[in-house]
């Protein structure tokens, strides 16, 4: 992928991830147009350093493996302001990187394959009876607006350790690492151990 548009932001995207976005600086929103009228994805990067909003003194450096992200909503909030909807896909390594003219971010990125799936069945079933709880709890409290894209794939051990990951109150950093992990294995393992610490289990 030679022109990856890039949206580098304050948050870590995983596959299958639900991302709701207020666009407004008109870089994105050129970019969110784009996207829409040539049904293709943006990159979203955890920032490494620098601001999600543009500072000339300041340049934005993302981190080098993102997440793809596809615009399955997009609603006008004002003239000028979107409402946008966006559901992870393929993870990426960046390359290398150059700013367009207006501001945008454009990667050079190469596709990463999915998850080695080689995890134990005790841990994958911990997790899973914890995620299931949050869901139900989320549901009771909030019907109608989960935080999750559908299908939901409670017998994937990648989109349970993604989930997962999302709801722990971890740093960026350390929700990078796990989105970064090639093996949905040592994702699970590394959940089920933060959650025995901290009691969740």
């Amino acid at each position: 992928m030679d022109s990856l548009p890039l949206f580098p932001l304050h948050t870590v995207l995983f596959p299958d991830g639900l991302l709701p976005l207020r666009v407004f600086e008109a870089r994105y929103v050129d970019m969110v147009r784009a996207c829409m009228r040539d049904r293709t994805p943006f990159g979203v990067c955890l920032i490494a350093s620098g601001n999600e909003v543009a500072r000339p003194d300041e340049p934005t450096m993302p981190e080098t493996i993102g997440c793809l992200a596809d615009i399955i909503d997009c609603n006008m909030e004002q003239l000028g302001v979107l409402l946008i909807s966006a559901r992870g896909r393929q993870r990426f390594r960046l390359l290398g990187h150059s700013v367009n003219p207006d501001g945008l971010l454009v990667g050079q990125a190469e596709l990463l394959p999915p998850d080695i799936i080689d995890c134990k069945l005790e841990l994958l079933g911990e997790c899973l009876a914890v995620l299931r709880r949050i869901v139900a709890s989320l549901h009771a409290e909030h019907p109608g607006e989960l935080p999750f894209c559908e299908p939901f794939l409670w017998d994937d051990p990648s989109w349970v350790a993604n989930r997962l990951c999302e709801f722990l109150p971890v740093p960026l950093k350390a929700k990078q690492m796990l989105m970064a992990l090639p093996d949905a294995g040592m994702r699970i393992e590394i959940v089920h151990k933060y959650m025995r610490q901290h009691h969740i289990l």
